[in-house]
């Protein structure tokens, strides 16, 4: 397994914990730590002997989404791409697609998990959630929409009501609430999160047949409607870099890191580009 700048990896009797490491950041996603942990993920899915993944997130936050600051994730909306590290629009998607892979994936959500920090761990297969985690869709506050698929999951998870009350507001939940309407499997302590989410990846390692487990997991993937899952995410990111090339993602973040009032200047109707209508 390589060195890594923005997650490290452990593989301890056939379970591999990656945890983001930027804690500084509260673990904010910067394009550089989106793909070390597809690397990560798919590398160690490679691994006939790593039986199951889990992700959590180094100091008291799991991540606090998309680095908007110079130099992180959010400058490179502009650009659609980045040249070096060779993540797009059409792309992105394939790096969290989780749910093609054979071994599970686990969330140990330690703490806050906010904006796209909280949607790529509703993509992992099952999510332990610290009690008093601030959990929050924050898009719609910064002037964009939803991302990883969450317009496609969330309402399969807890029903159509309460999926548009989250997306469309934006408010902060706990992950107590989480677990309530179905969003997680299980709510802890934050200090026993890890430890509970190890201890079912270690059983899955040790006492389940990992064909019999790739297969169940595929099952219920597709079960899900996952035939249709590739062609919703496709568009739906598609959508998220053109509405980041949008004077109202500059203004959202702008507004909150200088703590006054937004102030959009996208109409409600502005029409969208002609192939994503």
């Amino acid at each position: 397994m390589p060195s890594y700048e923005t997650i490290l990896v452990e593989v301890d009797r056939g379970v591999a914990t990656v945890t983001l490491h930027r804690p500084e950041q509260r673990n904010a996603i910067t394009l550089r730590m989106q793909q070390e942990l597809h690397d990560a993920i798919w590398s160690l899915d490679a691994d006939e002997e790593v039986r199951a993944i889990v992700v959590t997130g180094a100091g008291k936050a799991f991540c606090s989404g998309i680095d908007l600051t110079e130099g992180g994730f959010g400058s490179d909306f502009q650009a659609e791409h980045d040249e070096e590290l060779g993540v797009t629009s059409d792309t992105v998607w394939e790096s969290v697609a989780f749910w093609e892979l054979a071994t599970p994936v686990l969330g140990a959500i330690n703490g806050a998990a906010v904006g796209a920090g909280l949607t790529l761990p509703l993509l992992f297969d099952c999510c332990f959630v610290a009690e008093d985690a601030r959990l929050q869709f924050m898009f719609t506050r910064l002037g964009v929409a939803p991302d990883a698929n969450s317009t496609w999951l969330v309402s399969r998870m807890v029903g159509l009501p309460r999926a548009l009350e989250l997306l469309l507001s934006g408010r902060p939940f706990t992950g107590a609430e989480a677990a309530a309407i179905g969003l997680c499997a299980r709510t802890l302590p934050a200090d026993q999160v890890l430890a509970a989410t190890q201890e079912l990846a270690h059983d899955i390692a040790d006492n389940t047949a990992p064909l019999a487990v790739a297969v169940t997991k595929r099952l219920v993937h597709a079960f899900a409607g996952a035939d249709e899952r590739p062609a919703a995410m496709t568009r739906e990111t598609k959508l998220i870099w053109w509405l980041g090339s949008r004077p109202d993602a500059t203004e959202g973040p702008t507004a909150r890191f200088e703590k006054r009032e937004p102030r959009w200047s996208d109409a409600k109707h502005t029409p969208l580009p002609p192939d994503l209508a």
